[in-house]
């Protein structure tokens, strides 16, 4: 469905990084492009604000005007916009087409869309299937990972490898995926979905489309492996982590294909450049895309070889003193870091845990690490609920630390063979987002001497 721009009025909700690639490429198709954003207009805007208004786009901040708001025809609403969002509520009453920034790129190009969704996981995926596909595509990442792909349409690629976010996904209309994959399921988002299950319903909506050509789901999990037995998932189902037909799995050591009942081998363990049962997941995922996509095992086997995880998930920082470093700082729930957890055995690791406490559940993370862990450092404003829950799970080897830096010292001087950041916890108690928390960690463990 194409959009004939010229007559109508644009509103983007929120000075986003979607909503301002949004703009900038609707300032050359349509007269009149608004931004409505409530917070206060802050100096490191600046420059933004004039480059769009140089496009003849409109700003405003701190607000949302009447003339701004009025007479609206299509709105482009930024990820995390709240749906209970008075100015929201009020343009779906007036009947106004509200759509998100990855609708705004399908419908503008002719680029198929792999879309890459799920609770943890999603990132280092995306980012593995653009390294594979790029052996022989041009097959860009974007979406929730950083660049949006309204910016990349000119560009025409082969494929948007495009990472979607729960909000993304729920505030999706007309986005259809060639292929679609979630890598798992587990709680969060649950202040901004209200509910679990409108928390799945989001992201099950990729699925749900008509047109779609591959479902690519957890066969490991539980619900996920429920979907894709309903007839609320559409295309033809794969799924990784399971062995069955039309599927990737591992056996013996290594990860196989399998198509139609043929077999083939991927690639052994011992060659994967990521580690962990979580990263084999997400190399799995990426085979089956890459085989469905056309790419050689050659190109599969070589990419999975030298891909290098993104920043901040599982990545190695450095070798100090006979101690291992891993930055974890992505690990915003107890899901995600148990998964990282439960990459270590047989070792002596101290956990650097804690931030600002999303309430979820405790006792998976507790056992977990019980099992692995032989110290934990807690840090931040969760301190004393994870204390309270790890003592009352048995576990009792616990410091406290106020800083980053003194948590870090704290565990050099238990001299272990491994020091894992993983929080378990978002960050805004003490830093502006989990990026900045793995940059303080990375950059206080390589001043060492």
């Amino acid at each position: 469905m194409k959009i004939d721009w010229k007559n109508k009025k644009v509103l983007i909700l929120g000075f986003s990084l979607s909503g301002k690639a949004a703009a900038k490429y609707l300032s050359e198709k349509c007269p009149q492009v608004f931004i409505t954003e409530a917070r206060e207009r802050k100096p490191e805007d600046e420059k933004e604000v004039k480059t769009l208004e140089s496009l003849g786009v409109k700003i405003e901040f701190g607000k949302h005007s009447e003339k701004f708001t009025s007479g609206v025809n299509i709105a482009v609403v930024s990820p995390s916009f709240p749906l209970d969002n008075e100015l929201y509520i009020k343009l779906k009453k007036q009947g106004v087409d509200i759509i998100s920034e990855p609708d705004l790129a399908y419908l503008e190009s002719n680029t198929p869309f792999i879309s890459i969704t799920g609770t943890n996981g999603k990132t280092t995926t995306t980012a593995l299937v653009s390294h594979i596909l790029s052996t022989q595509y041009n097959a860009p990442v974007c979406g929730n990972i950083g660049c949006p792909p309204i910016s990349l349409v000119k560009d025409n690629p082969d494929y948007f490898v495009c990472e979607i976010s729960s909000y993304q996904a729920e505030h999706s209309k007309y986005l259809q995926s060639g292929i679609a994959c979630w890598t798992n399921f587990t709680p969060d988002h649950i202040t901004w979905h209200k509910t679990l299950n409108n928390y799945f319903n989001a992201k099950a909506k990729l699925f749900e489309v008509n047109n779609i050509k591959f479902s690519i789901l957890n066969g490991n999990d539980n619900e996920l492996l429920k979907f894709s037995k309903s007839d609320k998932c559409n295309g033809k189902i794969y799924l990784f982590d399971k062995e069955t037909d039309n599927s990737s799995y591992i056996k013996n050591g290594a990860i196989y294909f399998k198509r139609n009942g043929e077999e083939e081998k991927i690639i052994n363990l011992k060659e994967c450049s990521l580690v962990g049962h979580h990263n084999y997941q997400n190399i799995m995922c990426g085979v089956i895309i890459a085989k469905l996509t056309g790419i050689t095992n050659e190109n599969i086997k070589s990419a999975i070889m030298s891909f290098k995880a993104p920043e901040h998930r599982l990545e190695k920082v450095r070798e100090y003193n006979g101690i291992t470093f891993y930055n974890d700082s992505k690990a915003t729930n107890p899901e995600a870091s148990i998964v990282a957890i439960e990459s270590f055995n047989n070792q002596n690791v101290v956990l650097i845990a804690g931030g600002r406490d999303k309430l979820t559940d405790l006792k998976e993370f507790c056992n977990s690490v019980n099992k692995h862990i032989k110290t934990v450092i807690l840090i931040g404003e969760a301190t004393e609920r994870f204390e309270k829950n790890l003592k009352n799970n048995g576990f009792s080897n616990i410091i406290k630390a106020k800083t980053m830096e003194g948590a870090i010292d704290k565990s050099i001087e238990l001299k272990p063979d491994v020091v894992l950041l993983s929080p378990a916890c978002a960050s805004f108690d003490m830093f502006t987002g989990y990026e900045e928390r793995g940059k303080v960690f990375k950059d206080y463990v390589l001043s060492k001497r």
